[in-house]
This record gives structure tokens, C-alpha cells and sequence, in this order.
């Protein structure tokens, strides 16, 4: 309670004078200003009940989403429909119309998924649209590339797909393994800059044996255009019956082991130029 002889004893008093005021349009600054309350629990309590005067209410810019939400929900509208046509969220359709009636169900529920069904197969053409755009303009940007740029680009590849030589096992040799058609062209692209000779490269593939042998050896035969000759017996990896293998089909043709003869210094001269590319990394930064 207020002591006696302060400017806030006469309470009830003070609260008549502010509440004329708010009913008169002042807002809470104007009544702290008018009788002088610079303490602002005491001013709340003397408008408390009191409704802010519409002048200062801050307009929201969801007001008229809100509204257009409530009209279609009486209209019958499904929340995703709201959504779609409003462009908010669900959480915000849901608050503004849940105290509504749920319409009835107009559709059945095959019908329903159907509709679902179309717009997620839309959105996903959406997507894929976006996909193969944004690959189309990636692959533009590249353009041709020198002959500096495809040797720093093979360097990477060898590092990451080649073997390597380690400190406790000696195998200063040049032996490449992959799966992906496209970075077996560029790898023997890169050979050829670096003037390796056709005849020092062997080939052989690796694949499971219960895949299409045959036809992965022709197909790996046809791009690297390598006669028999060339390519050493194929390894077959054995079929564990309790893996459920996903690499299977028309496309699944295995890897190629691409080794080049006498490549112990092609090696050294692979790993210094990518100890090179570390340091001109670290440079850059």
C-alpha cells in the first residue's frame, strides 16, 4: 500500500483521473505525462481493464491474411488449400481458424490422395526442372579447359581414386580404380596430355559374379577403345547371399583398373605435384 502522504495515497482518486483520460483517447504516455505517474506498474494498474485507444494499435501486417484465412475456412477450405492460396504457413492457418467449424468432407479418401499424390508428383517435376537447370548452367560455365587445368585436375583424381605409395609398403606404381564412365575419360584424357603411351596401359575389370560379365567387359573395352589385348583377366567378387546389393542392374557394369607399365616415376612426379597443389591451396587462402 501507498504511504499515506505520497501523490499515490488517494488511489481510487487517481484511478477516476486516468481512466477519464483513457476514455478519452490519451495514451499511456500522455496520462504518465498529464498526472505525472512515472512508475509503471502503478500507471498499468490505474488504466488496468481499460482498452488502449484504436490510434495506438500498431497495425499487423497478418491482419488482413487473417481475415482472408477465416473467410475461406467458413467457405470450406482445407487448411492446405489456405496455405496454398495465401502463401503462410500452416502453423499460422492453423492458429487463425481453429476456433472454425472443420468443414465437411466433400471428397473421399482416395480422392483426397490423388489430389496429393498430383501435387507432389508437380513439385517434384518442379524440382527436377531446377535440378537439370542448375547443372545445365554449371556445365556451360566450365568451358574448354588448358592443358594446366586438366593436369591439376588429374593430379586430384589419381590422389583420390589411385593407389599410393606408403612408407611401410613400397608401390611406387600407377594404378587407377573407378566406376563412373566420365572420370575414366578425363584420367585417360590426362594420361594422354602427360604423353603416356596407349601401349604402356593395361586394363581389367572388377565386378561381381553374378552381375553381366560380358557385357561390363565390352562395355569398358568399347570406351577406353582397347583391344582384348589390353585387358588383363577380370576379378569377380564373390556374392555374400545376406547383402542386399543396390548397385544391380542394365547400368551396374562394375570398376576399371586402369595400371600403367614402368609408371614409378609418373608416381613421384603425380604425388610432388599434389604436395604442390596442398601449398598453392594454403597460398590462395
Amino acid at each position: 500500500m501507498a504511504h499515506p502522504h505520497s501523490k499515490y495515497a488517494d488511489f481510487e482518486a487517481l484511478r477516476e483521473r486516468a481512466v477519464a483520460l483513457r476514455r478519452g483517447g490519451y495514451s499511456l504516455r500522455q496520462i504518465r505525462d498529464e498526472l505525472k505517474i512515472f512508475n509503471n506498474d502503478i500507471l498499468n494498474q490505474l488504466v488496468k481493464g481499460e482498452p488502449p485507444p484504436e490510434w495506438t494499435k500498431r497495425p499487423n501486417a497478418k491482419d488482413d491474411l487473417r481475415a482472408k484465412a477465416r473467410e475461406l475456412r467458413l467457405q470450406g477450405w482445407t487448411y492446405d488449400q489456405i496455405e496454398a492460396e495465401l502463401g503462410c504457413s500452416r502453423s499460422s492457418v492453423s492458429l487463425w481458424v481453429r476456433d472454425l467449424p472443420k468443414p465437411e468432407r466433400t471428397r473421399s479418401r482416395e480422392e483426397a490422395a490423388a489430389i496429393a499424390r498430383r501435387g507432389w508428383e508437380a513439385k517434384l517435376r518442379i524440382r527436377d526442372e531446377e535440378r537439370r537447370r542448375t547443372k545445365e548452367t554449371a556445365k556451360e560455365a566450365i568451358g574448354g579447359l588448358s592443358p594446366r587445368e586438366l593436369f591439376l585436375v588429374g593430379v586430384g583424381l589419381y590422389w583420390a581414386e589411385g593407389s599410393k605409395d606408403k612408407p611401410y609398403d613400397r608401390r611406387e606404381s600407377v594404378t587407377f580404380v573407378n566406376s563412373d564412365p566420365g572420370v575414366i575419360k578425363v584420367f585417360l584424357a590426362w594420361l594422354e596430355l602427360l604423353e603416356v603411351e596407349r601401349e604402356r596401359l593395361r586394363f581389367s575389370v572388377m565386378i561381381h559374379e553374378n552381375a553381366d560379365v560380358a557385357g561390363a567387359e565390352r562395355y569398358w573395352a568399347d570406351l577406353v577403345r582397347a583391344d582384348h589385348a589390353s585387358f588383363n583377366k577380370t576379378t569377380l567378387k564373390k556374392h555374400n547371399p545376406k547383402t542386399v546389393r543396390k548397385n544391380v542392374g542394365d547400368t551396374y557394369r562394375g570398376c576399371l583398373v586402369i595400371k600403367v607399365l614402368k609408371g614409378a616415376d609418373l608416381y613421384r612426379r603425380i604425388e610432388g605435384s599434389w604436395y604442390g597443389i596442398v601449398l598453392g591451396a594454403d597460398s590462395a587462402i
